[in-house]
């Protein structure tokens, strides 16, 4: 493999402690020298965990300035090659699938089983990349015109970066970098500050796995280091996940820098509930889908849309259920819900269990009486339900992504699809029912990127690729599996022709394929 050049140097620092998160440039851990950071709680004590360095400018610069001298060599390298280190990561990353989850309990609250299911997700991804090979073929057409052939080929963009949110700190990450190196580009993580060790740790295991010095890099920080990824003139393409009013400035900012951007926002995800549909099973799916990792997934299911008469015995048995849920610290074993990310999320998810019902809505169960949230220095809220929800309402409008289920009750299914068509965004949705007919009516007419029936987190797997519609995606290119792999290439078409030279001449009319 081809020598890889080396940037100017970054200023290296001590091997982090336990109380400091640094950045990962050119394959190694750099102290910052900002001079700023930010604290990293443990949610489930309420303690200061550790402290994370915040990037300056000039230290985002240093990241890419070693994605792009690393760039050339990582692009030339054979696909051979870069499929055998993709399966390394791979490995790497199912062989120590427990330490990475520790990081994601110790730093953003989730329950193992939760933390284990993310990076199970994210294996998929990187077990999709792993067939690079095959995704990358191009298209050839013999003979398009008298000795001329015509073919498309996919090249890499250059340096990427990827911007991600603190509900997944393992698992986005995985979505992006997969396909984004595999592709043959090279890469720069800007991670949350809120729970920022998963992303160097996997730096780590990457560079176990043979990727090369700078082709994979961490920056930590706030919006100094954003904003200077969107600026950047040697950053190609800015994938973001996070929240709408963010992902539409990301979205803004970086094209209008010539960027090539896929922003993905918030969400309010509609589970509808058809009369006919087993009572049971839609209740089973409504708890887990909305209070697995205390509601902060932009995927979580937040608002029921019962149709007629359903709803009654559908609340009851929803409210049935909830106190059967064991809210604790993901290092109890028992434990299936853990704490919000910080403080002043789980105030403000709370806050909605005063102003809706103030605005009329019926608060069937209430968080804030868990003896956690009381009596714990963790960010603990219990389970929430409130019923007779409205459109109208502050909690119904806002995207509360904490362990709140809202019911909204309609007397048709026309009257359920109107209030999903209403609402800005679409990113999942899904129907209970037994009707095959209404089903397919369903997944015709939505308009909503991803669809479950019967299914009540209707995440893509890898092969396929996740993105919502509206105002949950700016950009017009799906996160992962087949999209992401267009995202992080360009098509380059070639016609080619090796004539005889007898048959040369001068021929100024337009090209014709005859």
């Amino acid at each position: 493999m081809t020598s890889i050049a080396q940037p100017p140097a970054a200023k290296a620092g001590p091997k982090p402690t336990t109380d400091r998160v640094n950045h990962w440039i050119n394959g190694r851990h750099v102290a910052g020298s900002s001079g700023r950071s930010g604290p990293v709680y443990n949610p489930a004590t309420g303690e200061l965990a550790r402290e994370v360095d915040f990037a300056s400018v000039e230290e985002v610069d240093a990241a890419v300035a070693a994605a792009k001298a690393a760039f050339p060599a990582w692009r030339a390298t054979s696909l051979s090659r870069r499929t055998e280190i993709l399966y390394r990561i791979r490995n790497l990353v199912e062989e120590h699938r427990a330490e990475i989850a520790a990081h994601l309990t110790r730093e953003h609250g989730k329950v193992p089983s939760d933390a284990l299911g993310e990076v199970a997700r994210g294996l998929e991804n990187l077990e999709f990349a792993t067939g690079i090979p095959h995704l990358l073929k191009g298209g050839f057409s013999e003979q398009v015109s008298t000795g001329i052939d015509v073919y498309q080929i996919r090249q890499p963009i250059g340096v990427a970066a990827g911007i991600t949110p603190f509900n997944f700190p393992a698992m986005v990450p995985m979505w992006m970098f997969g396909n984004a190196i595999a592709c043959g580009n090279a890469f720069v993580l800007k991670p949350s500050e809120k729970d920022p060790s998963a992303s160097v740790y996997l730096g780590e295991l990457l560079k176990e796995a043979g990727v090369p010095d700078g082709v994979f890099n961490v920056v930590q920080g706030d919006r100094v280091a954003v904003d200077r990824i969107l600026e950047h003139p040697d950053i190609a393409a800015v994938s973001f996940v996070g929240s709408t009013p963010v992902a539409r400035h990301i979205y803004e900012t970086g094209t209008k820098n010539g960027k090539r951007v896929q922003a993905l926002g918030g969400a309010k995800n509609h589970m509808v509930v058809l009369p006919d549909a087993d009572i049971e099973m839609a209740a089973d799916a409504a708890v887990s889908a909305a209070y697995g990792s205390a509601g902060e997934r932009c995927m979580a299911i937040s608002v029921i849309v019962a149709v007629g008469e359903v709803a009654d015995p559908l609340v009851d048995a929803i409210e049935r259920r909830l106190p059967k849920i064991k809210v604790g610290p993901g290092t109890d074993g028992e434990s299936e819900m853990g704490p919000l990310i910080t403080r002043e999320h789980r105030d403000k998810v709370a806050s909605y269990l005063e102003s809706g019902p103030a605005q009329g809505a019926t608060l069937r169960v209430d968080g804030r009486k868990h003896v956690l949230f009381h009596e714990d220095k963790g960010f603990f809220l219990g389970l929430s339900l409130l019923d007779n929800v409205t459109p109208e309402m502050e909690c119904y409008r806002n995207e509360i992504f904490g362990p709140v289920l809202e019911i909204v009750r309609v007397p048709t299914y026309d009257d359920a699809m109107q209030v999903i068509e209403d609402n800005p965004y679409a990113n999942g949705t899904a129907i209970y029912t037994r009707d095959g007919g209404a089903a397919r009516q369903f997944q015709f007419d939505v308009n909503v990127g991803m669809v479950g029936i019967n299914v009540p987190i209707p995440v893509p797997v890898a092969y396929y690729s996740f993105g919502g519609w509206k105002a949950s995606l700016f950009g017009d290119l799906h996160m992962y599996g087949p999209e992401g792999v267009q995202f992080y290439t360009r098509a380059k078409v070639v016609t080619s022709r090796w004539p005889d030279p007898a048959t040369s001449k001068v021929d100024l009319g337009f090209p014709r394929t005859r």
